[in-house]
C-alpha cells in the first residue's frame, strides 16, 4: 500500500481552511522603509482576501536586529498576543519568512497558530490551480515547505529517554514523536521524487507542444506582468478567451494559449501566464518554472502594468526581475499600460512612456487602445521575419534544411549546383545567409 503523509490533527498541524480571521505582522528597519512595509501588508491583505480570510487587525515592528528564536524582541510579542486575545483571531501572518524553529517559538508564546507569506502564497496557489500540471507543482512546493517544520507537527508527543539493558551503557531511545518524524521524513522525500517524475513528463509535453507551435512558424505572444494587472482581461478582451476574471491576486495560474488574428491576417498566438508578485516564495518560483518558461521562449513579450496602481513601478520592476531570472529580459518587449481610465498621475505614465520605448495606453476593460496595441503588434511581428532572396550551393544543403525547418519557403528551384530560394526566415537566422543572399 502507497505510503502517504498525514499531519496530526492537532493545533500545530494547521488547517488553514478551517481559520477565518488574521492578524498581519509586518517589520521594517528605518523610518524610510515603513512606507513600503504598510504597502506590503496591503498585499499580503489582498492575498487573505483571495484565500477567504478577513483581517481583523495588523501592526508594524521596527526591527533593528532580527532574534533568532522568535524573530521579533519580547516586548512586540507581548503587545501582539494581548491583541490577538481582545480579537479572537485565528491567525497571526508574518509578512516576511521565519524559520520553523522561529513559527514554533512563536506558536507557544502567541498561543496562537503562526505562519508567514510564504506559506499564505502556496495555500492560496493550492487553492486556485487547475490543471494537473499546476496541481502536481503546488504539492511539490507544500512538501518542500513542510520538510523542515515536521517537528511542528509533531511536538505534542512526548520523547522519552532512558538505558538501554545490559552492556550497552547509557542510549538514547526514540519517543513516538522522532520515530513519527524519521517516517514522515522518508515518506515526504519519495513524494518529493514521484513528484519531479511527474512534472518532467509534463514538461517534457509542453516541450513537444512547443515544438510543434515552433515548426508551424506562427510567432506567439506572451502576457506577462504583475498578478492582477489584467492579464487575463486582455486576452479575453482580443480572443473572448472566456477565461476566468476576477479583482484578485493570483486568478489564473494556468497558462492558457488561445488563437488569434491580426488585422493584416497574420494568425498569431497568445499565451496568458501567471503573474509575478513581490516576495515570492524561491520553491514556488522553481515549482513554476516550467509554466513561466512560456515567456522565455515566447517570440514577443506583452508586459502589463497596472498604471491605476500607487506602486506601479515597483510592480514593473519586480516583474522585470522575474524575467531577468528566467533568461527572458533580452526578449522583445511591447510594455503595455493597462487601466488608463482609472490613472490618477498622466505625469506618471509620461515617465513610463520615456523609460519603456515602446509603450502603448490601453483599458482592456473598456476596449479603448487596442486598435493602437495591435498595430504595435503588427510591427513587431514584422520585425521578426524578413523575406529573403538566397543562392546556397547545395553544398551547404544542411542550412537549406534548417531553413525549411524554421522558415516558411515560397520559392525553391535547383540550378546546376546550387539552390535558388526565396524564403521567409525568423530575424535570428540572418547572419546564417547573408553570404548567400542575391540582390
Amino acid at each position: 500500500m502507497k505510503e502517504e503523509f498525514k499531519p496530526p490533527g492537532t493545533i500545530q498541524s494547521l488547517n488553514l481552511k478551517a481559520l477565518k480571521t488574521a492578524l498581519l505582522v509586518g517589520t521594517y528597519r528605518s523610518a524610510a522603509e515603513k512606507v513600503f512595509c504598510e504597502e506590503y501588508l496591503d498585499e499580503l491583505e489582498s492575498l487573505c482576501e483571495t484565500y477567504g480570510l478577513h483581517v481583523l487587525d495588523r501592526t508594524y515592528c521596527s526591527l533593528k536586529k532580527i532574534e533568532a528564536a522568535t524573530y521579533i524582541g519580547t516586548g512586540k510579542i507581548e503587545e501582539i498576543k494581548q491583541r490577538s486575545q481582545e480579537l479572537g483571531v485565528d491567525v497571526i501572518i508574518f509578512d516576511d519568512e521565519i524559520t520553523p524553529h522561529q513559527q514554533r517559538n512563536l506558536e507557544q508564546l502567541f498561543q496562537f497558530p503562526v505562519i508567514d507569506r510564504t506559506e499564505l502564497i502556496i495555500e492560496v496557489f493550492a487553492q486556485r490551480a487547475q490543471t494537473r500540471e499546476a496541481r502536481l507543482q503546488i504539492e511539490l512546493a507544500k512538501i518542500r515547505y513542510q520538510l523542515p517544520r515536521l517537528k511542528r507537527l509533531w511536538t505534542h508527543l512526548s520523547r522519552q529517554s532512558g538505558t538501554s539493558g545490559s552492556g550497552g551503557g547509557g542510549a538514547y531511545l526514540k519517543g513516538e514523536g522522532e520515530k513519527q518524524i524519521e517516517i514522515d521524513r522518508r515518506i515526504l522525500r519519495r513524494q518529493v521524487e514521484r513528484l519531479k517524475v511527474e512534472i518532467e513528463g509534463v514538461a517534457e509535453q509542453r516541450i513537444v507542444q512547443r515544438g510543434l507551435r515552433k515548426r508551424t512558424g506562427v510567432p506567439t505572444f506572451s502576457i506577462v506582468g504583475y498578478t492582477n494587472a489584467g492579464k487575463s482581461t486582455l486576452l479575453n478582451a482580443l480572443t473572448r478567451a472566456g477565461v476566468l476574471v476576477e479583482n484578485k491576486l493570483f486568478a489564473t495560474l494556468d497558462t492558457t494559449t488561445r488563437k488569434f488574428v491580426l488585422p493584416n491576417k497574420q494568425e498569431i498566438l497568445l499565451i496568458d501566464t501567471v503573474g509575478f508578485i513581490r516576495k515570492i516564495p524561491t520553491m514556488l518560483v522553481a515549482a513554476f518554472r516550467s509554466t513561466l518558461e512560456e515567456a522565455i521562449h515566447a517570440d514577443i513579450l506583452l508586459h502589463l502594468i497596472d498604471v491605476s496602481h500607487p506602486r506601479m513601478e515597483n510592480q514593473a520592476q519586480e516583474t522585470l526581475q522575474v524575467l531577468k531570472e528566467l533568461g527572458a529580459e533580452d526578449r522583445p518587449m511591447i510594455v503595455v499600460l493597462n487601466k488608463i481610465d482609472q490613472c490618477t498621475n498622466p505625469s506618471l505614465l509620461a515617465k513610463l512612456r520615456i523609460k519603456y520605448p515602446k509603450t502603448v495606453g490601453i483599458s482592456a476593460l473598456q476596449g479603448t487602445g487596442l486598435d493602437d496595441l495591435l498595430e504595435l503588434m503588427m510591427k513587431e511581428v514584422s520585425l521578426l521575419r524578413k523575406v529573403v532572396t538566397l543562392r546556397i550551393p547545395q553544398s551547404h544543403y544542411s542550412l537549406v534544411s534548417e531553413l525549411m525547418r524554421e522558415g516558411r519557403v515560397i520559392l525553391c528551384e535547383y540550378e546546376e549546383n546550387d539552390i535558388l530560394m526565396k524564403v521567409e526566415i525568423p530575424a535570428k537566422l540572418e547572419h546564417k545567409v547573408f553570404q548567400f543572399v542575391q540582390g
